[in-house]
């Protein structure tokens, strides 16, 4: 990707394709790189098993316990959010 003065980059995750475990152990996320509305090019993010574990918890936490009731019926949630009741974490 070449750099531009003032472009605007986005980066989505690619729908089409899953979360995977390398040979090496690491976590992979393919991603697409876009710049001022345009595809640019393809990446994939690299975590340890360690980092994703708290990206999963940070994910978690981040989503809150009202986004786990949308998944009907609750056997097609995740373990991690099954068991969730509505209502917002109070801190």
């Amino acid at each position: 990707m070449s750099a531009t003065p003032n472009a605007r980059v986005r980066v989505s995750r690619v729908p089409s394709k899953p979360v995977r475990r390398q040979e090496d152990g690491t976590i992979a996320i393919d991603l697409w790189l876009c710049r001022d509305g345009l595809f640019d090019s393809d990446a994939a993010l690299h975590l340890t098993p360690a980092e994703a574990e708290v990206l999963h918890a940070q994910l978690c936490y981040a989503l809150d316990d009202d986004t786990a009731t949308l998944i009907e019926p609750e056997s097609m949630r995740p373990d991690c959010r099954k068991g969730v009741a509505t209502g917002r974490r109070r801190l």
